[in-house]
């Protein structure tokens, strides 16, 4: 699904170089879910930009799902990041002034598809995290763990070829935490591929892989071999909405 060949990104300021990235080798088979996790300045934000598709490597290679993105245009990478990624962050990144629906609705309207089809994906969506009685509240009208939600269905909606979440719980107490990894823990078990930046060790052991970073190289990659397993969120809110 993933393949990044000796990624390097410098960037310059002035007469300065910074480099962020310096040589990368990464691969991420379908159906993996990955925590990206290293200090700050370490390269994993420069690593999740160039996975999503919002910054491109000074060299190397990047193929994502079979695609070369590495050499692409500005209008190719953003026909890829609306067909193929979906994207979680953490300050939520919803329109305020809309509801729940419409936000989800939103990337299906990009990719121009027609009203029905639209409102159809976008309440399975949120029903699929456990929101289906909130699809008309705004998101003053949510609580973080309920806002973080949408914008999982959200990115979900596209039915993308991975999900990138940059410290997706980073706003969240500890129990809207654990229900946002429950919804990524199962969204997985459908065979989703999932990557999370976090620098939570707590978080990254929900995950079945840990890449870290250092220094802009890995200088770790572990498979997790017990896995936490997160509580689901609690089911109150099933059922269909018109």
């Amino acid at each position: 699904m993933i393949d990044l060949t000796d990624i390097k990104k410098i960037y310059a300021t002035g007469d300065i170089q910074v480099v962020a990235l310096a040589g990368v080798d990464l691969h991420v088979g379908a159906g993996e879910f990955v925590s990206i996790m290293g200090p700050s300045g370490s390269g994993k934000s420069t690593m999740m930009n160039i996975l999503g598709c919002l910054d491109t490597p000074t060299a190397g290679q990047y193929f994502l799902d079979g695609t070369d993105v590495s050499k692409a245009s500005g209008n190719q990478l953003a026909i890829i990041r609306n067909q193929k990624i979906g994207f979680v962050f953490q300050g939520f990144n919803l329109l305020p002034r809309t509801t729940a629906l419409e936000n989800v609705e939103l990337p299906l309207l990009y990719a121009g598809l027609g009203a029905k089809e639209r409102k159809e994906r976008a309440l399975l969506a949120l029903e699929s995290v456990g929101l289906a009685k909130r699809v008309h509240h705004r998101p003053k009208e949510l609580s973080g763990g309920q806002q973080q939600r949408v914008a999982i269905a959200r990115a979900l909606v596209t039915r993308p070829a991975i999900i990138l979440a940059d410290e997706p719980t980073g706003n969240l107490d500890s129990r809207s935490s654990e229900e946002v990894m429950a919804i990524f823990q199962r969204v997985h078990e459908d065979g989703n591929t999932i990557l999370i930046v976090t620098h939570e060790p707590d978080i990254a052991e929900y995950t079945r892989r840990i890449v870290r970073f250092r220094d802009g190289h890995i200088e770790g990659d572990e498979r997790v071999q017990n896995p936490r397993k997160a509580m689901p969120q609690v089911e109150e809110e099933k059922g269909a909405v018109s």
